[in-house]
């Protein structure tokens, strides 16, 4: 029997977490979460309906429009940001349990990242102690004082996927508490643990009433607090076809919004790098979260001569990766998340054969896992660039190998693609690797392996989305910027040099 089995170790999992309470929902709606691994019931929550997101947008409203929090020094936030994370710390066993039994995680992946949720909350603590809120400037305007502040842009509504919550509700909710914003957590129905857990953490600080709000819906009910005027920013993460949907309405009322959306990235392998290193690298990552990362490179594109050398070798060593139950220590890669998604990811397969590439390794259903939401990992060769296989986000563990006649050809079909959003370039020469990660166009490139850092920035070009996370670029679209001329030096900046 699967160690998965345990039950979710949730307090309230038939509430919603509005205004610092934990609320009875308006309806009788609940949401089942399905282990991806037993195909199982692992825990039913609260489905919150339209009245639901209308009293959460309510209390987030009052606490930013009445209550202290954006009223609070930077420094005071601060300390709040690392109280939460000093909460999250405490329940990250909690943390890693629930994630393979939403999503299929292998266990010892979601045990050693549950262990750094923490990180992200510290580290804008430690940003806001020293960002400049206040600017002084020399200014045209007939004033003898110029001043750039920035203010918390409002009430932000954040929506976060069921890939990784946790690691995204906190590139949302930590710049935004950080820039003095409240916030509406939109989990989503596949995956509501982490942001139930996150709600318990808030509790238990004691977090002002209406700072953080908690609730689990679909999409009518996200849709409502997308369109509701009282939010003044959105921040999502999902695929571009909702990111397009919910800026549309956005952009009909003005709002702000950041999204972080899909990806279709390529490993580009130069001449001169060694096919079997390269090979070795990919495979080691690609089963990463059974291949459910936006940012995951899918596209392997090589010079033509080297075509069959690198499928070759990508497609031992893929084929070498062990599936099975996330919780076996022995497994590399556990279940897709859902019996939808294994679906999408079999029709991509069977629409490859169907145009002509050529199946390395995988192809259907581990002959061993009669339950569970499996797909063998998959290698297609000799991928036409113009196909659905390597132009659309498969989302699952499926690699395609393009030829390219040369370095020129290789940016060019890394580049013909609708998504920007994560590439990489496989070479000796860190030089040429440079050369060609200033003509990719996305908004991370890495130099021979998938390498993001959100410390920096972590966004896309095209319909990768809008916007960055991470770092002081993920905390600016968090904030306002306004210009204040004076004709005298307010007592709040006596004392500081002009």
């Amino acid at each position: 029997m699967s160690t998965n089995l345990r039950a979710a170790p949730l307090a309230h999992p038939d509430k919603l977490f509005i205004g610092g309470d934990w609320v009875a929902p308006n309806s009788s709606g609940t949401i089942d979460v399905i282990s991806p691994a037993t195909e199982e019931l692992y825990v039913t929550v609260a489905e919150a309906d339209e009245a639901d997101v209308a009293r959460a947008v309510a209390a987030a409203r009052g606490a930013f429009d009445n209550g202290p929090w954006p009223r609070l020094s930077p420094q005071e936030r601060a300390a709040w940001l690392r109280k939460l994370a000093e909460g999250i710390d405490a329940r990250a066993a909690d943390f890693a349990q629930i994630w393979p039994n939403e999503m299929g995680i292998i266990f010892g992946m979601a045990e050693a990242m549950s262990k750094g949720i923490s990180f992200t909350y510290r580290s804008y603590a430690d940003i806001i102690e020293s960002f400049p809120f206040v600017e002084e400037h020399r200014t045209t305007a007939n004033a003898k004082l110029g001043l750039l502040v920035r203010e918390p842009v409002g009430v932000v509504g954040a929506i976060v996927p069921w890939n990784a919550p946790a690691m995204l509700i906190a590139l949302k909710v930590a710049p935004a508490l950080a820039a003095g914003c409240t916030v509406i957590l939109k989990a989503s129905p596949e995956a509501p643990g982490h942001a139930l857990l996150l709600a318990e953490v808030a509790e238990s600080i004691g977090l002002p009433a209406g700072v953080l709000n908690v609730f689990t819906a679909d999409r009518v009910a996200g849709e409502a607090m997308v369109k509701d005027e009282r939010v003044d920013k959105i921040s999502f993460t999902g695929s571009s076809a909702a990111g397009g949907r919910i800026a549309s309405i956005l952009g009909g009322r003005m709002a702000r919004y950041t999204m972080e959306l899909g990806g279709k990235s390529a490993a580009v392998i130069l001449d001169d790098y060694d096919i079997e290193a390269a090979a070795t690298a990919l495979a080691k990552r690609a089963p990463d979260m059974t291949g459910q990362v936006c940012a995951a490179l899918t596209r392997v594109i090589v010079p033509r001569h080297r075509h069959d050398a690198m499928f070759d070798a990508l497609s031992a060593a893929f084929g070498k990766v062990t599936v099975g139950d996330p919780f076996d220590p022995a497994s590399r890669m556990g279940p897709l998340a859902t019996a939808r998604q294994r679906e999408r990811v079999e029709g991509y397969i069977a629409g490859a054969r169907d145009t002509g590439a050529r199946l390395g390794t995988g192809g259907g259903r581990p002959a061993n896992l009669e339950r569970g939401f499996y797909i063998e990992p998959t290698v297609f060769g000799a991928v036409d660039p113009a196909s659905a296989i390597a132009r659309e986000e498969v989302f699952g563990p499926v690699l395609s190998v393009i030829p390219a006649a040369d370095e020129a050809d290789a940016v060019r079909i890394a580049n013909d693609s609708a998504f920007g959003l994560n590439n990489a370039v496989f070479t000796n020469d860190a030089q040429r690797a440079y050369q060609v990660a200033r003509e990719l166009r996305s908004g991370t490139v890495g130099h021979n392996g998938i390498r993001l850092d959100f410390t920096i920035a972590f966004g896309g070009f095209k319909q990768s989305g809008v916007g960055r996370e991470g770092g002081v670029e993920g905390l600016k679209p968090f904030l306002e910027a306004k210009t204040i001329l004076l004709q005298g030096r307010p007592a709040a900046l006596a004392g500081k040099d002009a």
